[in-house]
């Protein structure tokens, strides 16, 4: 078996908006640029596995658009029906910062289809393990708002998908863009077949979720678990909030398959954030879940593309994720490893970074 890599051209075609940056053009805000959130990331990921030649080791397609009952099964119809007759009346915007254009409706449909497929891949035995390229992405959008570039919750769409034919029950979803993943939470926070954890920037985005303290309420209560990190934490802060309190996590909920919301806007360039992360990094982190889903559940483990918005870093992020996913000799060194390693933080502050994951490790008791 491969590893599964879901991808769709028309999913980089998604647009809309008239934004500078994060700032809507208009009063002092000249015209010029984007959205942050846009193909070029994605669209060279494809290339550089193509350049590599890591494309060819890998089981690459497109798939259906998620379907309506799909969708509904996460998303109330108010919402569904406003975004369709927005979609077929030229686009706009239903939340924040969540522009789109004619047929984004359609677009984002075909993100989550490609979530979906990636997610059954891997649990009917198709393909060893998953990578869906989605976009737009998803771990942002509520149930009935969509926030944070995400106009439909791709990966949760993909778990009660497989729910719903019997592939699965339990799942832990790891979140580890950069920003915290707080529509996955809203969605499953009162849930027990689902382990929701978010390993994020401390008040980045949103500035109001992501707390330490919300940790899921009625059935759910304990099935959520938020890490937020100091900015600048890096490559070492990171693993060690993995060994510490992700693994251990994942180790006390047994979970019959392993999702990530695979974010690259850590990335040690991304204008979005400030935690110092490589290819080392990431390659490290998808190195330790792979080897947690070989103990806990048979392997099955699938990845969902999120953030990231340094399009010269982010392919070389997602291919040492790949490199790993596959079992790759082909290698893409990371092009910033020298400035990695020139910026990474002291042992004063990583024994900081190593207090405050004491802390959460001894309140979850592990």
């Amino acid at each position: 078996m491969t590893t599964g890599f879901f991808w769709d051209e028309r999913c980089l075609w998604h647009s809309g908006g008239n934004y500078s940056g994060l700032l809507q053009v208009g009063g002092l805000v000249q015209p010029g640029g984007s959205l942050p959130d846009n193909p070029e990331t994605k669209r060279r990921i494809v290339n550089l596995l193509h350049v590599t030649g890591l494309w060819s080791e890998l089981a690459t397609t497109s798939a259906p658009a998620a379907t309506q009952d799909d969708i509904l099964r996460v998303h109330p119809e108010s919402y569904v029906r406003q975004f369709q007759e927005m979609s077929e009346n030229g686009g706009g915007e239903l939340g924040l910062r969540t522009p789109f254009g004619p047929g984004g409706y359609e677009i984002a449909a075909i993100s989550a289809g490609l979530a979906k497929a990636a997610l059954a891949a891997t649990l009917n035995g198709t393909c060893q393990n998953a990578y869906a390229l989605s976009r737009p992405p998803g771990h942002h959008c509520l149930p009935d708002f969509p926030n944070g570039f995400c106009l439909l919750a791709n990966l949760a769409i993909a778990v009660e998908a497989a729910r719903a034919d019997n592939l699965t029950e339990r799942v832990a979803i790891i979140d580890w863009d950069v920003h915290h993943g707080n529509g996955t939470e809203a969605i499953f926070f009162d849930r027990a077949d689902t382990l929701t954890i978010s390993v994020h920037q401390e008040r980045n985005y949103p500035l109001d979720t992501g707390d330490f303290e919300d940790r899921g309420s009625g059935a759910g209560a304990g099935f959520n678990l938020n890490i937020p990190l100091p900015p600048g934490t890096g490559h070492v802060g990171y693993l060690e909030a993995f060994e510490r309190l992700v693994m251990p996590a994942l180790q006390g909920f047994q979970p019959d398959a392993i999702v990530i919301a695979c974010g690259f806007d850590a990335g040690l360039v991304d204008p979005l954030s400030r935690m110092i992360a490589s290819a080392d990094t990431f390659r490290a982190m998808t190195e330790m879940v792979m080897e947690a889903a070989d103990d806990l559940c048979g392997g099955r483990l699938m990845m969902a593309h999120e953030g990231g918005y340094a399009a010269e870093h982010v392919p070389f992020l997602a291919h040492a994720v790949l490199e790993a996913m596959s079992g790759s000799d082909i290698h893409a060194p990371d092009p910033f490893q020298l400035k990695f390693e020139g910026q990474q933080p002291s042992d004063r502050f990583n024994r900081y970074v190593s207090q405050l994951i004491a802390e959460m490790e001894e309140a979850l008791g592990y």
